[in-house]
């Protein structure tokens, strides 16, 4: 969360394991929205609550007690696709922003109108509506924000929607416990009837014939905002506080220049140059403009990764003296060729000294544990620096 703000972000969405649909790699408590809201509302960023499982009855006195918690802080949104969720919240937090999940499959103007006259004041358009449909619903239905998602994994269901997990595995996407199926590797078996059988073809490396491809619209995002998108969401799940910071980065850089109106066309299609790049060497499935433009989005059926031109391998945690305290994540040698990336730039860097946590000097750093290094660089970085090494 406080890397998305430093490198960019206007707002963050997250809710606590039971009502998001982000169950595992989810550490957040409500003590932890108390400590979110008062760090984003000194920045003046925003805090969107997500309460956006499909929610059984089981569910709901949970929920009760969570939106009287909710009552006493000042978020600035809660992100609802389920109408019994939305009528609790209205009637718990009657003055808190309503925003519709893209769980709610919101295609058409006639929803968008329905949502609206139930009190939505944001609808977060499924992602399978287009471009031109977009327009169409921001001329037909004014007064109400639309949001849409710009970048992140993209699921092989309608609209996240997936019933695979449950199915397979007993663990419901609707509920926020995901195991993605659609990601894995899929062979056929001979003379074996099963639950789960079906025809599809393969190669001798099996076949992935669920698995999608990654959003990427940072091209695009001058006709979403022509077409009346007020929000652009980027889609973060288990994703490490590099990729948040270079993708938070990108899109910033883009949505300012476009933003500033002396800038010629010139200018911005140099900048979303630039940042493509970067995106390109964060890992991905490949990259696809989804539903957007009104084709069918593609599928990376070899499973294939892309991308990992470089690695990330450590945090700027502080400065003592001409010293940076590192954070390391993967092993970093004296000799690497080292890049920093900070919220304006990138800066080359070079190592001078590496030195472990009680101040000996070392010829190079690993990840895996808790332990502090101090790194002498050629520059002194602010904190919130990440570091990458160039990788063959």
């Amino acid at each position: 969360m406080k890397y998305a703000f430093t490198y960019g972000a206007d707002a963050v969405y997250f809710g606590v394991p039971d009502f998001s649909l982000r169950v595992r790699v989810n550490k957040f408590s409500e003590q932890d929205i108390l400590e979110a809201v008062e760090y984003a509302h000194k920045l003046k960023k925003k805090i969107y609550v997500t309460l956006n499982i499909y929610a059984h009855n089981q569910h709901l006195e949970k929920m009760e007690k969570h939106l009287k918690f909710l009552k006493g802080i000042k978020i600035d949104g809660i992100i609802a696709s389920d109408p019994g969720i939305i009528n609790l919240v209205k009637k718990y937090l009657p003055k808190v922003e309503i925003h519709l999940s893209t769980q709610a499959n919101a295609t058409n103007f006639e929803a968008v109108k329905f949502w609206k006259n139930l009190g939505v004041k944001r609808i977060i358009l499924a992602r399978e509506v287009t471009l031109k449909e977009i327009e169409e619903i921001g001329k037909k239905v004014k007064g109400i924000e639309m949001e849409y998602f710009v970048h992140g994994a993209m699921c092989m269901s309608y609209s996240g929607r997936c019933i695979l997990s449950k199915w397979m595995n007993g663990k419901s996407a609707n509920l926020g416990d995901c195991t993605q199926p659609c990601r894995w590797e899929y062979k056929t078996v001979r003379d074996k009837k099963d639950r789960y059988e079906m025809n599809i073809e393969e190669d001798q490396h099996g076949t992935y014939f669920f698995n999608s491809y990654d959003m990427n619209l940072i091209s695009h995002m001058e006709e979403l905002m022509k077409a009346g998108i007020s929000s652009m969401k980027i889609e973060g799940r288990a994703k490490s506080v590099y990729y948040v910071a270079v993708v938070t980065r990108a899109y910033r850089k883009v949505l300012d220049v476009i933003l500033n109106k002396k800038n010629s066309s010139k200018e911005i299609k140099k900048v979303i140059l630039e940042q493509k790049k970067e995106l390109d060497n964060l890992v991905h499935r490949g990259y696809s403009t989804g539903f957007l433009l009104g084709q069918e989005p593609a599928h990376n059926f070899a499973g294939k990764l892309f991308g990992a031109k470089v690695e990330f391998v450590g945090e700027t945690r502080g400065v003592e003296g001409k010293l940076n305290i590192m954070k390391i994540h993967n092993a970093v040698l004296r000799q690497d060729k080292i890049e920093a990336i900070t919220p304006e730039k990138n800066i080359t860097l070079k190592i001078k000294k590496i030195f472990n946590n009680q101040k000996k000097e070392i010829d190079e750093a690993h990840g895996g544990h808790e332990k502090l290094y101090y790194f002498q660089f050629d520059k002194v970085l602010p904190e919130g620096s990440l570091i990458r090494k160039k990788i063959s």
